[in-house]
């Protein structure tokens, strides 16, 4: 903001000077300059500075004259002080018709009046005029923090801001949703809504004495409809929070004291939403300790629980699932570093449990279910409301839409799942998360990951578990496979292979010689190989039970032999 040009004018060193041309525009003109300059202009002369001349450089030629006239003019200078009596003596009227057409001041100054004194006095008050801006800039910060500290809502913000820029403004969060608003039109709200908007690169941008300001670089131009809308970012920590964008009708709007009191407002913005992180952060907490207790703690006491949860929001009245998910890398990015519990401290927008809550609250949403959901180091803990009988197709719906959206998001990781149903007793939660985590370790260690398994699927699983933990069964499996596994290496064969198959298609050798794509002969020729080198029959149900035992035992467990 510079200091008004009919302030400059009115100054006592200027009493005996006139105003030879462009009076009736003084008062749109400001000073934030002032310098004395002859031929040539060139680049010596910024935006709105009041320029002095003797005109020696003219050397008494009309036409010298008028083109340095000219040149100022372009130059965007504020008004032009000529000293007349020794090298210019009056105005052409070709002069005083240029000065007219651009609406510019031309001042006659006698000669006698140093510039010196001139400059001065004019600087003395542009200092003043300053200083007097800094103290009003100094109060809108004040003013601003204050509305943060006092817990006031970014409303009352955002009608701080606007009282002083009187510029229509918008801010919204770093997912660019609209928090709040204050002179904006239904169909701009609904442009920064609904659609995706790309910064302009126009030329008439990089105008103006704000050019200099620090926050200058920070601005991006948008066109929303027919409007011209710049964007500021919100950040703290170099962590996007959100953005702050105004409407500029005219470059004369966006005075230095507005990019002030911008400045200031991104602060209080980024004080705001960091206090509003804090706050989130602690219900965070607060809620992941709960739900820790709720999934781990074998013996709750029921009436704290309903408590505790009716406090924070949730209903344990309804019909939960619970998913356990294990976030881990994928193959092409095993040499990056191992995940890390996610603590307070490190909890950033940019984390994978941040993505992964968001998608999960999203899916909810999408699907009309309430969750409840927390972290424990790399672990995933949900719960999710269900209809009685449909645990499996909810289920599906509320993962697909998660993987979908992680596949896109993280494409570095994949998970793994493991669901099972809540129990209707005081542990159920616990129950629960207890199959569900047995049903993702089981699906990891038969599929690996990524994969996607049912607790109530796993009873094969479950059974051949409790079956391999006995030393005389492992015992007979090590007896029974281990002439098969020997002869696999030695021979480069895959007689284990051959028997699975064998036995999947009932004994039928058409069948399983079209499955392994082999001659039915060969596939003759393994099948007496397996008899002769584990002394069993395949053409009695008692061996072949055996076998498959041994083989599933084997499989399931990877024992070494």
């Amino acid at each position: 903001m510079g200091l008004a040009a009919k302030k400059v004018v009115a100054l006592s060193i200027l009493n005996d000077s006139v105003i030879k041309v462009g009076e009736e525009y003084i008062d749109q003109k400001s000073v934030e300059w002032i310098s004395v300059i002859e031929m040539p202009v060139e680049n010596f002369v910024r935006e709105n500075e009041f320029v002095l001349t003797t005109g020696i450089g003219c050397h008494g030629d009309p036409k010298l004259l008028e083109q340095f006239v000219k040149d100022v003019i372009q130059s965007g200078a504020s008004m032009l002080g000529i000293a007349t009596g020794r090298y210019v003596f009056d105005f052409p009227d070709q002069l005083i018709t240029l000065a007219k057409n651009h609406q510019f001041p031309i001042i006659d100054i006698p000669w006698d009046i140093r510039f010196g004194d001139i400059m001065q006095m004019v600087l003395e008050e542009i200092n003043k005029d300053k200083k007097t801006e800094r103290q009003q800039s100094e109060e809108v910060r004040q003013e601003l923090i204050n509305d943060v500290l006092q817990s006031k809502g970014l409303e009352e913000i955002a009608d701080g801001i606007f009282k002083h820029i009187k510029l229509p403004i918008i801010i919204n969060d770093y997912v660019k949703k609209i928090r709040t608003s204050k002179h904006v039109e239904k169909d701009i709200i609904s442009i920064f809504t609904h659609e995706e908007m790309i910064p302009t690169q126009d030329p008439s941008m990089f105008e103006g004495t704000y050019v200099d300001h620090p926050l200058y670089p920070h601005m991006e131009e948008y066109k929303v409809g027919e409007q011209r809308w710049y964007q500021l970012l919100i950040a703290t920590n170099h962590r996007k929070q959100g953005y702050l964008w105004f409407r500029l009708e005219k470059k004369e709007n966006l005075t230095w004291f507005v990019m002030n009191v911008l400045e200031h407002s991104l602060t209080a913005c980024a004080l705001y939403f960091l206090k509003e992180n804090a706050i989130e952060m602690t219900e965070i907490r607060l809620k992941d300790n709960f739900l820790l207790q709720l999934s781990k703690d074998k013996k709750p006491n029921e009436q704290d629980l309903k408590s505790k949860a009716q406090l924070l929001g949730y209903d344990l009245d309804l019909t939960y699932l619970c998913i356990v998910g294990e976030i881990s890398w994928k193959e092409e990015y095993a040499d990056f570093p191992k995940l890390k519990k996610d603590s307070p401290t490190t909890s950033s927008l940019q984390s994978i449990n941040y993505y992964i809550q968001k998608e999960v609250t999203n899916a909810a949403n999408l699907l009309d279910r309430k969750t409840m959901a927390t972290f424990d180091e790399n672990e995933v803990i949900i719960y999710l409301e269900t209809d009685h009988h449909l645990h499996t197709e909810t289920a599906n719906q509320f993962l697909d839409t998660i993987d979908r959206r992680l596949n896109e998001l993280l494409t570095e990781v994949e998970m793994s799942w493991g669901i099972a149903a809540r129990k209707n007793n005081n542990s159920g939660f616990h129950e629960s998360y207890y199959e569900a985590k047995t049903a993702l370790e089981i699906g990891q260690q038969q599929f690996g990951c990524g994969e996607r398994i049912f607790f109530k699927d796993t009873r094969i699983n479950r059974l051949l578990i409790t079956v391999s933990s006995d030393s005389t069964v492992n015992q007979i499996v090590q007896d029974t496979i281990k002439p098969l596994i020997e002869y696999d290496k030695k021979r480069k064969t895959d007689l284990i292979q051959t028997f699975m198959a064998y036995n999947k298609y009932k004994g039928n050798v058409s069948q399983t010689a079209r499955a392994l794509n082999l001659h039915r002969q060969s596939l003759l020729y393994r099948l007496r190989n397996i008899e002769s080198l584990t002394q069993l029959s395949l053409v009695n149900s008692d061996d072949v039970f055996l076998l498959e035992l041994s083989i599933r035992l084997w499989m399931f467990r990877k024992i070494e032999y």
